[in-house]
């Protein structure tokens, strides 16, 4: 399959659909922290417009959508036409990729973009053997949620509890290695 991963500096996810045998790139402003050779560097909506994609994972930033930002981003607070923003690009990002690829799954946590979206589902890390919370959201474009692949004991809310630093938000939105092979491994054999 050929597959493209949006908005991802990480490359966890391309690297899993690679090892599966995949045709995967990453695409991000960012240079990635995975394959150089498997990953572009620009404007995802430019990007998946070059090539018809089996499948496209999008990833795009949260810091605006997400509901722990209502404070900062709600309705009547200082940065909402930010979120107003995030929330008109987001969804032309899901209508332009539904014309590009013939799947397609936005990865987001708890967010206000999924009110906007279909068929959203959410995952747990302990889902996918990573004793740790972090709720995670998939809207779902010609695809199934993905089912529990590893049960595991343990709550702990690691990413919540993440210490400032200056890669804190980047560090923060890396997807869990468990969470990426179950992708690969599910939506991968469709």
């Amino acid at each position: 399959m050929r597959v493209l991963i949006g908005c991802e500096e990480s490359g966890v996810m391309c690297s899993e659909f690679r090892k599966a045998g995949h045709e995967a790139y990453s695409c991000d402003l960012q240079p990635t922290r995975g394959n150089p050779d498997w990953h572009y560097r620009g404007d995802v909506k430019d990007v998946m417009k070059k090539n018809h994609w089996d499948l496209m994972i999008l990833h795009p930033d949260c810091t605006r959508l997400a509901v722990s930002g209502n404070r900062w981003y709600g309705r009547g607070m200082p940065k909402h036409e930010e979120r107003l923003w995030a929330i008109d690009w987001t969804l032309d990002l899901w209508e332009r990729a539904k014309s590009c690829a013939d799947r397609v799954a936005l990865e987001n946590p708890v967010s206000v973009i999924f009110k906007f979206l279909p068929n959203v589902f959410y995952t747990q890390p302990w889902e996918h053997g990573h004793g740790e919370t972090k709720k995670t959201g998939f809207a779902l474009h010609n695809l199934d949620p993905l089912t529990p692949t590893d049960i595991v004991e343990g709550r702990e809310q690691k990413v919540w509890k993440m210490a400032p630093s200056p890669t804190r938000k980047r560090d923060r939105s890396v997807t869990y290695q468990g969470i990426a092979e179950a992708a690969a491994k599910q939506w991968g054999e469709l």
